[in-house]
C-alpha cells in the first residue's frame, strides 16, 4: 500500500536539476471571427500567463512539493531571462545560469481558445557552448553535487546537454556518488552512458530500439524487457523506464534476475499533456531520493501525471493533491476509514498545506467511547466553520487517565474508526495527554467548536482566540450523552433484560 509518509519525507530532500529551461507563455483568448486579410482566424487576446517551461517546469513541480531545488543551464541575457530569474527565484531554487553571447532564451507561446490549443509559437536557437562556457558549466556541477540527494537531467536537446556535457556531468555524478535519471530526447542513447535511470517515452525507445511495440500484445511486456535490455547493454545504461501514455508505464532492471514492473494508468479525463513528462520525472526522481521502492515511485509517478493532465497548461502537482490520490488509490475495495487516521505530525503538515491554499482549519475534541446523536450533531456543527475539520480523540492511555481504569469502554482504534466513517469529519488524530490543548498548539486551527464547554472555562478556546482564531459553542443536544447510554445499559441489566 502505498504511504503519504514518502511525501511527507520530501521537504528533507535537494534535488539538482540540469537541463533546457524555457519560458512558457499562454495567450487564452476566443476566435469568433475570420479575418478579411486571409483565411486565418482573429485570436482576441483576454488574458496572458508566463510560467517556466522545460527543465523549470521540473523545478516548479519539485517546489509545489515542498523540495528545495538547485538548477544549472543557460539562458539569454534578455527579458525572457529576466522572468525566469523571477520565477526561479519565487520557488526558492538555487541556480546557475550560463548567459552566452547572442542567445535568445527560449520562449514557447501557446495560444487557447475554449480550452484548444490553436497555435504554438516558438522563440529558439541551438545553444552551441565555447570551451571556457563548458569549462563553467563543470565548475556549476562540482559546486552543486555536495548539497543534492539526486541528479536529474531534463534534456529537451536545445544544446545544454550534448555528449560532451552529458557524460561529463555523469562523470561527475559518479565521483561524487549521486544517482542519475535522465529524461531523454536523442536516439543515440551513447550520450546518456553511465545514467542510473533513462525514462524515455515509448516513441523514443522505439526509435532508439528499432522496433515497434503494441500495449495490447499479450506478450508485450517479454518483448519490450528484451528489447529494452539489448539497449542498457549497448550504451551501459542501469535501467529503463519507458512511459506509455495511457498504458501506464514499465520499469526494466538491466538485472536479468529482476522482474520487470509493469503499472498502468488510470482513465482520466485529460484537458492537457503539456509537462506532464516533467511532473513524472519530478516525482519519480523524489521518490527515489526519498528511499521509496522503483514499483511505489512509479505508481507516485503516475498517479502525479494523471493529475495534471487535467489541468489545462503546463501544471504542478501538490503534496495535498497527491496525497489524496493515494487515499483514493489505497481505498479501491478496501475499509478506507483508516486512511483519514493520521499522526500528529501527519495532521500538523496537511493543516499547513491546506492553509497555504486558503482553507480554514477546524477542531473538535472528545474520547466519544460511545458514539450518540450528540457527537454527531456536533461534529456537522464543528464542520459547519470550516473547509477541513480535524477531530482529536483521546488516547486508551489519556482516557484512563481520565475517567480510571475500567475506561475507555471501546478502544482508541476503534472510536478513531467510527469517527472517520463520519462524512463531516476529514481528519482523526490521537492524542495522550489528558486535554488537547498540546495538539492545538501544533495544529494551530483556525476555528474551535465543541458543545457544553464555556469559552472563559476553554483552554483550548482561549489559545486560539489568543492568536486570533475563531471558537464556536456548539448547541447542545439534550437527552443524549454517554452516561445515559451506560446508565440505560446498567438499568436494563439490573432487571434482566440483557446479559453484559
Amino acid at each position: 500500500m502505498l504511504s503519504t509518509t514518502i511525501i511527507n519525507s520530501f521537504k528533507n530532500l535537494k534535488i539538482l536539476c540540469i537541463g533546457d529551461i524555457m519560458l512558457d507563455k499562454f495567450l487564452y483568448g476566443d476566435v469568433e471571427r475570420i479575418s478579411p486579410e486571409a483565411p486565418v482566424p482573429i485570436f482576441k487576446i483576454v488574458k496572458e500567463k508566463s510560467m517556466l517551461g522545460g527543465t523549470g517546469n521540473v523545478i516548479a513541480n519539485l517546489a509545489s512539493l515542498k523540495i528545495k531545488t538547485m538548477f544549472i543551464g543557460a539562458a539569454g541575457n534578455d527579458e525572457s531571462c529576466i522572468m525566469l530569474e523571477t520565477f526561479l527565484k519565487d520557488t526558492g531554487c538555487e541556480y546557475s545560469l550560463i548567459k552566452p553571447e547572442n542567445y535568445p532564451t527560449t520562449t514557447k507561446i501557446r495560444m487557447i481558445a475554449s480550452n484548444n490549443h490553436i497555435i504554438r509559437a516558438d522563440k529558439e536557437t541551438e545553444l552551441n557552448l565555447s570551451h571556457d562556457e563548458i569549462s563553467k558549466l563543470k565548475k556549476f556541477a562540482e559546486d552543486a553535487l555536495p548539497k543534492c540527494h539526486i541528479v536529474l537531467l531534463s534534456d529537451y536537446k536545445k544544446g545544454l546537454l550534448t555528449a560532451e556535457t552529458t557524460q561529463m556531468i555523469i562523470s561527475l555524478c559518479q565521483k561524487f556518488g549521486k544517482k542519475v535519471l535522465v529524461d531523454p530526447k536523442e536516439k543515440d542513447f551513447s550520450k546518456y552512458s553511465g545514467a542510473d535511470i533513462v525514462k524515455p517515452n515509448l516513441k523514443e525507445f522505439e526509435l532508439v530500439s528499432g522496433l515497434k511495440f503494441d500495449t495490447s500484445d499479450e506478450n508485450f511486456k517479454e518483448k519490450i524487457t528484451n528489447a529494452a535490455r539489448d539497449v542498457m547493454k549497448k550504451y551501459n545504461i542501469g535501467s529503463l523506464l519507458i512511459t506509455l501514455s495511457k498504458d501506464g508505464m514499465i520499469y526494466v532492471p538491466s538485472n536479468i534476475e529482476e522482474e520487470s514492473v509493469h503499472i498502468h494508468a488510470e482513465a482520466k479525463e485529460v484537458y492537457d499533456v503539456s509537462g506532464a513528462g516533467d511532473t513524472s520525472l519530478a516525482v519519480l526522481g523524489a521518490s527515489i531520493a526519498a528511499g521509496a521502492y522503483i514499483n511505489d515511485a512509479m505508481k507516485l509517478a503516475n498517479l502525479a501525471s494523471g493529475i495534471v493532465v487535467g489541468k489545462l497548461g503546463t501544471a504542478c502537482v501538490t503534496p495535498s493533491e497527491l496525497k489524496n490520490a493515494i487515499i483514493n488509490e489505497n481505498a479501491k475495495g478496501k475499509l478506507s476509514q483508516g486512511l483519514k487516521i493520521v499522526s500528529v505530525d501527519e495532521a500538523v503538515e496537511i493543516a499547513a498545506e491546506l492553509k497555504s491554499q486558503g482553507k480554514v482549519i477546524g477542531f473538535t475534541n472528545g474520547c466519544f467511547d460511545v458514539m450518540h446523536l450528540g457527537h454527531i450533531h456536533s461534529f456537522a456543527g464543528a464542520k459547519n466553520e470550516c473547509d477541513c475539520l480535524f477531530v482529536g480523540i483521546n488516547s486508551d492511555k489519556s482516557v484512563k487517565n481520565i475517567k480510571g481504569e475500567h475506561f475507555p469502554l471501546q478502544d482508541e482504534r476503534t472510536r478513531a474508526y467510527v469517527a472517520a466513517s463520519l462524512e463531516f469529519v476529514d481528519y482523526v488524530v490521537l492524542f495522550d495527554e489528558d486535554t488537547a490543548l498540546e495538539l492545538v498548539k501544533k495544529l494551530k486551527p483556525d476555528v474551535i467548536a465543541k458543545e457544553g464547554l464555556k469559552i472563559e472555562n476553554w483552554p483550548e478556546a482561549q489559545y486560539i482566540l489568543s492568536y486570533g482564531g475563531k471558537a464556536v459553542q456548539l448547541e447542545r443536544v439534550e437527552d443524549y450523552s454517554t452516561t445515559a447510554v451506560l446508565n440505560k445499559i446498567d438499568n436494563l441489566q439490573k432487571s434482566g433484560v440483557i446479559n453484559v
